[in-house]
């Protein structure tokens, strides 16, 4: 199975599967000499743990990283960085059910399609699992870009309720379950997916994600645009099923005149008068903030019975029991972050090789 790095200056692989004994990645390309520890990616896997509040799966697992190699004496060496993490609460008997049967909306079919065999144990390779090791990379990611870029991400919107932009706030964010910056839209969350919860049903979510600080020319022209590699990596995450940049389809909408990010000469260099290019023009950074949007459809794995066919073709109906995420988009804020910060991370490091400073 090919396929299971991203990235080219700076570079992860993953392994392991969701029901296995541990899943880890190896890094190339981090820089030698950036004080690492386990800590510093530890705050950032405590942030997309599981179990922490009623709207995520319940499964207990404390994601406690280890660094194996590329660390001595609390800095990086420039080799190889391993990290690996334990997975303590496997329930492998909750899919015994079903190891049979192809999940409607999940990769158990397209799996068994092209290996004649999959791992129906909470999906394996396919399960959201492996999104702990993207936010281990992406700690890594930030110690690289330092300090002055800046990533946050919050849920925008759940099912078909979204924010207020006019009341957005960012401290709003870590204050309730859903990394949501409206605290009006909040509240009416928890109340419907208490329902879906209860339900025994899912629903999907739109996150946003925004870089701030980002200096003018990362990204390579044509083939290797930074818009097109946070596409790639936004697409990557488990569950998303459309990416925007910026003003993303609504351009579609505007005219030449509304659409135009016009600029202005300033005491600090030239400045813009808007931003719905999200940060990217020609596929290289401008220097403005580089906004990305992501759809995440709703939880495959739900308790209302689905028709489907078995391993041998047959007709029959499915039920998913187990721990599973009625908002699995509530989760993928902190993973969106993370992969745009690999995505900067590596064309930081390209734009250097190429342009020194």
């Amino acid at each position: 199975m090919p396929g299971n790095a991203f990235g080219q200056a700076f570079r992860f692989t993953t392994w392991g599967e969701s029901h296995g004994p541990s899943i880890g990645c190896v890094l190339d390309g981090v820089p030698p000499r950036i004080p690492l520890r386990e800590a510093d990616i530890q705050v950032w896997l405590d942030r997309r743990r599981p179990g922490q509040s009623r709207y995520t799966t319940q499964r207990k697992e404390p994601d406690r990283v280890q660094i194996l190699s590329g660390v001595f004496e609390g800095v990086t060496t420039g080799t190889p960085i391993s990290l690996v993490i334990e997975n303590e609460d496997q329930r492998s008997k909750d899919y015994s059910e079903i190891k049979e049967k192809f999940r409607p909306g999940h990769a158990d079919y397209s799996y068994w399609a092209k290996y004649g065999i999959r791992d129906y144990r909470g999906g394996g390779r396919s399960s959201a699992r492996e999104t702990a090791l993207r936010v281990a990379a992406g700690a890594v990611a930030r110690k690289v870009l330092g300090d002055t870029i800046r990533i946050r991400g919050a849920l925008v919107q759940m099912g078909a309720h979204a924010v207020e932009r006019d009341r957005w706030d960012w401290a709003q964010v870590e204050q309730n379950p859903f990394w949501c910056p409206d605290p009006q839209a909040a509240a009416a969350w928890a109340g419907y997916l208490d329902g879906v919860r209860k339900a025994g049903s899912s629903t999907g979510a739109v996150i946003e994600i925004v870089a701030e600080g980002v200096p003018p020319g990362l990204g390579e022209p044509v083939y290797d645009k930074l818009d097109a590699d946070l596409a790639k990596a936004m697409m990557s995450i488990n569950a998303v099923k459309g990416v925007e940049i910026g003003a993303g389809f609504a351009a579609a909408g505007l005219s030449g005149e509304d659409n135009a990010d016009e600029m202005r000469a300033g005491n600090d260099g030239l400045r813009f008068l808007s931003n719905r290019a999200g940060g990217v023009l020609g596929g290289i950074s401008t220097g403005q903030d580089v906004v990305v949007r992501f759809a995440v459809k709703p939880t495959s794995s739900i308790l209302t019975p689905r028709k489907t066919v078995d391993v041998r073709g047959q007709d029959s109906e499915i039920v998913t029991k187990g721990r599973h995420d009625p908002c699995v988009g509530i989760r993928a804020v902190p993973v969106g972050e993370a992969m745009m910060a690999v995505v900067l991370a590596d064309h930081l490091l390209r734009h250097r090789a190429q342009c020194p400073d």
